[in-house]
């Protein structure tokens, strides 16, 4: 019970925050600024929880003006299971939180109004995050989805592709239907923003990804899905072959006939420990 109880500790509160906090003083709009923040806080704490629940490492649980993330260490080498409840349980406590809304204008502990915006902020931040753009909860449902079939590099690609292109049909909505709208277009922008960052670090993330994998990230791995490549073939080429939550034998082939095979660890250790980067597969399979 204590680590999670330890999650508190981990909450980062950006400096900004503090001061749309302080505009809200100014504007009047304290209270419901309060009633905000801890709509996100609820939020953020449900994904640590789940996290938490099946052992992440979990960095911090930032907080920011108009919502909140959880930082982890864990680099798509978690069973997809688990990434698909933790992406999940951010929106679930919406649902209660609603009931619990609902009991308190009920019990008259909180007036019709109050309930009103509770529920409407509530019902906005459930939706929005659902909807399929990454970095929102949607978006890593869909990143989820799209590693069921296609390896991590491909997924990774095509979330942002897609994520790019629902969030500028957004802009353009926006643009016509809510032109003065300051909130959603700095909601949009931001998206627009991490979705560029997430684009120009891919190759990044991906190194990360078999960076766990080689420190040994993938011992709960099930699914075994064997990789066949060609002696002429590079192993970046290999490796981009890599698929979340499955462990790859290497089947090596010469004119269609297989010639030997090859454990994943040993392709890792190949790429990272002694820095073979451009190697091929037959001169690797022939080197163990």
């Amino acid at each position: 019970m204590n680590e999670y109880f330890r999650l508190l500790t981990k909450i980062r509160i950006h400096s900004t925050f503090w001061l749309v906090l302080g505009i809200g003083v100014i504007t009047a709009q304290f209270i419901p600024l309060c009633m905000l923040f801890f709509i996100v806080i609820i939020h953020e704490l449900g994904h640590a929880i789940a996290a938490q629940f099946y052992s992440w490492r979990i960095k911090s649980i930032k907080l920011l003006p108009f919502g909140g993330a959880l930082e982890t260490e864990e680099h798509g080498n978690r069973g997809l299971k688990e990434d698909l409840i933790v992406a999940l349980s951010g929106p679930a406590q919406h649902i209660w939180l609603c009931i619990l809304g609902y009991a308190l204008m009920q019990a008259q502990l909180i007036t019709q109004d109050s309930f009103y915006q509770f529920f409407y902020m509530n019902a906005v931040i459930f939706l929005f995050n659902l909807l399929p753009i990454w970095p929102l909860d949607g978006g890593k449902v869909i990143f989820v989805l799209l590693s069921l079939k296609f390896p991590f590099l491909d997924a990774h690609r095509h979330t942002i592709a897609a994520s790019t292109v629902i969030a500028g049909i957004g802009l353009l909505a926006f643009s016509f239907l809510a032109p003065n709208n300051l909130n959603m277009w700095v909601m949009v922008l931001f998206i627009l923003f991490s979705l560029l960052m997430e684009w120009k670090q891919r190759h990044f993330v991906f190194v990360r990804f078999l960076l766990e994998r080689h420190y040994g990230r993938n011992e709960r791995f099930q699914t075994l899905k064997p990789i066949h490549a060609d002696v002429s073939e590079s192993i970046t080429a290999v490796l981009g072959k890599f698929q979340r939550g499955c462990k790859h034998p290497i089947i090596v082939s010469k004119e269609g006939k297989e010639r030997g095979v090859l454990d994943e660890n040993e392709i890792l250790h190949a790429y990272f420990t002694d820095k073979l980067t451009n190697v091929k597969m037959g001169d690797l399979l022939y080197s163990y």
